[in-house]
């Protein structure tokens, strides 16, 4: 039986970074002896949780552009040159069999040198308006997974795989988990908790809701689950108490839904899948400050199927505690929400992305 070598490449945010770990662990199940390396930007958060998911990782010195002049964007030939020199190493030394990238800075140039050597080369796209480093990549690319339909603008149509996103296998059952993870997090059985989900990174306006808010929620006999970024961990971390748990990152994300009875989300493409699969009642809060403003994109497709609630940040002032006070009330609401969202997951997404992945070797 041939030993398969496979390198996976996606970081910046846990949104790029899981799928790949997802992917990675059931490649491993169906080739227990098959070796794995990933390939990340140097400084950014893969480098710590890679390794902590059990996978060696090789970091590469590159960054995304930014919007206006810096000086990181005159760096950015220079460190595009370099990467790319790098990726043709490591590829030359490792001779993976095929090379899977999930989105993000350091990607592009290891499957670009990936496509070069002639090596099969597969992209999960998670959002419904794909990033420009995958759409840079599609071109070569054997194979695109994409987890919404009407991509055809964006990548070559025969190349296309409708799989949904990968998603954490522990969150396929979480309901036997609930009296743990209560316990896990010091919460009152009792009480109705609120997950707050900001992203990896973080979320400025939604911190400032749940920040304004706090006292209306406790009032309400609420306890608070409430995710607010490594970014904004030291402006908020004041507010811990027994009623609300402030952490900066969630390890155990299983846990957390587990707990949770109503979920205050951003509405990145992982986050979303996760929702799904959980089936819980979630009011999203989209970032605008996304290309093509793909997180309201994302959640308006669940709202269409009547499986969520959506509220712009511009609406946050005038219509959030009127919004979350008429859900906590109404159990019926509650339900039609979690049913509707629960039709919509793709539990199977990651066995159909490793199908695709075996077709390439």
């Amino acid at each position: 039986m041939t030993k398969y070598k496979f390198i996976l490449s996606g970081g910046g945010t846990g949104g790029h970074i899981y799928p790949a770990i997802a992917i990675a662990n059931e490649l491993k199940l169906q080739f227990p002896d098959a070796e794995f390396l990933f390939v990340g930007a140097k400084d950014k958060m893969e480098m710590q949780k890679v390794p902590q998911a059990g996978y060696e990782i090789k970091g590469l010195w590159i960054a995304g552009l930014q919007r206006k002049l810096t000086l990181q964007n005159l760096m950015f030939p220079l460190k595009l040159a370099t990467s790319l020199l790098e990726s043709r190493r490591i590829i030359r030394q490792f001779k993976p069999n095929a090379v899977i990238g999930t989105g993000g800075f350091a990607s592009g140039p290891l499957l670009q040198a990936a496509g070069q050597a002639g090596i099969p080369t597969l992209i999960q796209e998670q959002n419904s308006f794909p990033g420009i480093t995958n759409k840079l990549l599609s071109k070569r690319a054997n194979a695109i997974c994409v987890a919404y339909e009407n991509l055809e603008r964006f990548f070559p149509k025969g190349k296309i795989v409708l799989t949904g996103n990968p998603v954490r296998q522990d969150l396929i059952d979480i309901e036997s988990k609930r009296d743990e993870a209560i316990a896990f997090y010091g919460l009152d059985p009792d009480k109705k908790t609120l997950l707050v989900l900001g992203g990896s990174l973080g979320a400025r306006r939604v911190n400032q809701l749940i920040e304004k808010e706090l006292q209306n929620f406790l009032s309400q006999d609420v306890q608070i689950l409430w995710q607010c970024g490594k970014l904004y961990f030291d402006d908020y971390k004041k507010h811990n108490q027994q009623s609300v748990r402030v952490v900066d990152f969630i390890e155990r994300m299983d846990f957390v839904y587990a707990a949770a009875d109503v979920v205050i989300s951003r509405a990145g493409a992982s986050s979303v899948s996760e929702l799904c699969i959980v089936g819980k009642p979630v009011i999203f809060v989209p970032s605008p400050n996304v290309a093509e403003d793909h997180q309201t994109k994302n959640a308006q497709a669940i709202v269409d199927a009547k499986g969520a609630i959506l509220l712009k940040e511009s609406e946050l002032e005038s219509q959030f505690s009127i919004v979350f006070e008429a859900l906590l009330k109404d159990f019926g609401k509650q339900k039609q929400l979690s049913e509707n969202i629960k039709k919509l997951a793709k539990p199977d997404a990651v066995k159909v992305i490793v199908e695709e992945i075996k077709k390439l070797l």
